[in-house]
């Protein structure tokens, strides 16, 4: 299996560490954080009042990963009564929102992924992910009433994906901005599944933290950078 080497830099270890993570996650998809080797190549000098600064240097690697095999729907014969149930809960709420949409299962690991398909997506996924978000978490409630320890994944044609890649870009610019200015940056309300992939997202970040505020549906997140809290 082949390494992903990239070089990062900044005011601090800590700083160039950040900065290489981030290039790898772009280089890595899945990237495992705790799998990541790093070498210090330059501790780095501040200097004094801007004279004599040099960044500090890392060398960060990283396994690639292969790519994830893709799941295969799974036939109406096939599913087991679990599935079964996650499949007619989507259909009936499809249904019951005049929503022409198809509705696939298929079983990754200890995970069942119900797939959304049709022209009726935006419906199904709401603002900000609001619906489908819901629609996860029934499914979910109603798998563990019945005994299931497996998680349900709702999805709608990849939008967890392309979602989750842009909560992630807002991320990094509203810590780059809050660690910038000093201020904390306050972001729009989110459901909690989209509050939770920011919160891991910066969580190992040395210049900021978050927290969420406010109550629902209005709940955001807040990034603040922590030399100020």
């Amino acid at each position: 299996m082949n390494n992903v080497v990239v070089e990062g830099t900044g005011e601090t270890v800590g700083e160039a560490k950040w900065a290489a993570l981030r290039d790898l996650e772009r280089l890595v998809p899945g990237l495992d954080r705790e799998s990541v080797r790093f070498e210090v190549v330059a501790e780095g000098e501040r200097g004094l009042l801007g004279v004599g600064y040099t960044p500090a240097r890392v060398i960060a690697a990283a396994e690639a990963q292969p790519a994830a095999q893709p799941t295969s729907p799974r036939h109406d014969g096939d599913l087991d009564a679990d599935e079964a149930a996650v499949r007619e809960l989507l259909e009936r709420v499809a249904a019951a929102v005049s929503a022409t949409c198809t509705v696939s299962i298929a079983e990754r690991g200890e995970e069942i992924i119900a797939t959304l398909g049709g022209g009726d997506l935006g419906l199904l996924i709401g603002r900000h992910g609001q619906t489908i978000d819901a629609l996860q978490y029934l499914a979910n409630a109603i798998a563990h009433r019945r005994g299931s320890t497996r998680r349900v994944i709702v999805d709608a044609a990849g939008y967890r994906e392309r979602r989750e890649n842009a909560l992630h870009s807002l991320a990094t610019r509203s810590a780059e901005r809050a660690s910038a200015t000093g201020s904390p940056v306050a972001l729009d309300p989110m459901t909690s599944v989209e509050r939770k992939v920011v919160h891991e997202f910066l969580k190992d970040d040395p210049e900021v933290e978050t927290s969420s505020e406010g109550s629902e549906p209005n709940r955001f997140v807040v990034i603040l950078p922590r030399h100020t809290v």
